[in-house]
């Protein structure tokens, strides 16, 4: 039979509890029931309801409830755009001449205007070519070129051409164009403009967007007016944000333009917000805001867009 001293710590206090005698230190004895599985477990404290335990087990079943409730019905209806009240009126640019204070638009007729035209674009009006820097087309090598372009233009009806012509000298000195007409949608652009230097920064070019703007909306029955440019044409950008304009974005190459990347610059305005520019435009345009030199008193300031 072993000995006491040779048993372990277990045996010790077992034997000890049997002859009730304490044959070991209270650390001994500690060690002795935990071997044996007597010891009391410390007390612990309890998850909580809506401790990890708690998560732990009920989790899977919180996730699919939720998912459940997020889930729409195939009886929920799906957001649509506001019903309208009116339908566009599906009418086109029929080409009739716009008539202004200080300038009319008329459909372009290369009989009437390519000398006229030319002349002003070309040669000592601007030897550099910079009115086509931006353009599509342009400049032209000769008179001859030029002539043929035009008359091709005449014939398209998208693009639609204008002459821009000042009453004070009845020479065309620009042009204009409807183009990306959609009047199923009640949408088009104002597009492919250009003055000449004689034309630019004056009251005739600013009246002879209005007419176009005020035709669109008015007399067209469109809902969206767009104007685009090369997003580098400063000039137009700027032109675009005082006549009204509302920016709308970057589209990033969008077009190949003479060999060159073009990103082009979007704007647009709306049937709601034209009635506050056409007042605008009518006060800047009045008599009344310019001096006996032809310069505008008070400058072009479109009221801000309303959200």
């Amino acid at each position: 039979m072993a000995r006491a001293k040779d048993a372990g710590p277990a045996a010790k206090g077992k034997a000890a509890r049997k002859t009730g005698r304490n044959t070991a230190s209270p650390a001994a004895d500690k060690v002795a029931r935990e071997a044996e599985g007597t010891a009391p477990k410390p007390a612990g404290r309890r998850p909580a309801a809506g401790g990890a335990g708690a998560r732990m087990r009920t989790e899977p079943g919180a996730r699919a409830e939720a998912s459940e409730r997020k889930r729409p019905s195939p009886a929920d209806p799906l957001p649509v755009g506001e019903a309208l009240d009116r339908l566009p009126t599906g009418r086109r640019p029929d080409g009739r001449m716009l008539y202004g204070r200080t300038v009319t638009l008329e459909p372009i007729d290369p009989a009437r205007h390519r000398e006229a035209l030319y002349e002003a674009s070309h040669g000592k009006n601007d030897p550099h070519g910079r009115i086509w820097t931006y353009m599509a087309y342009g400049p032209w090598v000769d008179y001859l070129a030029f002539r043929d372009w035009l008359e091709a233009q005449a014939r398209s009806r998208d693009p639609l051409f204008f002459a821009i012509v000042p009453r004070i000298t009845r020479k065309a000195s620009g042009m204009a164009a409807y183009m990306n007409i959609r009047p199923e949608a009640g949408v088009l652009e104002i597009g492919s403009i250009w003055f000449a230097p004689v034309l630019q920064k004056t009251r005739e070019a600013t009246e002879a967007i209005y007419l176009l703007m005020r035709h669109a909306f008015e007399e067209l029955g469109i809902r969206r007016l767009e104007w685009k440019c090369d997003s580098l044409n400063a000039g137009s950008r700027a032109a675009a944000l005082r006549f009204g304009f509302t920016f709308e974005g970057i589209f990033r190459k969008h077009m190949v333009v003479k060999g060159r990347n073009r990103d082009t610059a979007w704007f647009s305005m709306t049937d709601d917000e034209w009635p506050s520019r056409r007042a605008e435009f009518q006060r800047w345009l009045d008599d009344d805001n310019f001096d006996a030199t032809g310069r505008q008193k008070t400058a072009l300031a479109m009221p801000p867009v309303q959200p």
